[in-house]
């Protein structure tokens, strides 16, 4: 994958409590670590939010055609 050069100024606080967390050897794999996670975060926002707007149009009490997934949902969980 092409890289590319990353240069900025953060807290010097943030950054060596992020390096001791990280465990890594270098500040790229930290960067990168950092992306991937807020990338992740932000993709599982976005699944709640299609699972909220799933579920504002077809509420989980309401029966379908396989039954009534509130029911199944609180058998399945006994």
């Amino acid at each position: 994958m092409p890289k590319a050069r990353v240069s900025t100024t953060v807290d010097a606080d943030l950054l060596a409590r992020a390096r001791r967390a990280h465990g890594k050897a270098t500040d790229a794999s930290l960067l990168e670590a950092a992306l991937e996670s807020l990338l992740d975060a932000h993709r599982r926002a976005e699944v709640d939010a299609a699972y909220d707007r799933a579920y504002s149009i077809a509420p989980v009490t309401e029966p379908d055609a396989w039954g009534d997934l509130d029911s199944w949902r609180r058998q399945a969980s006994s």
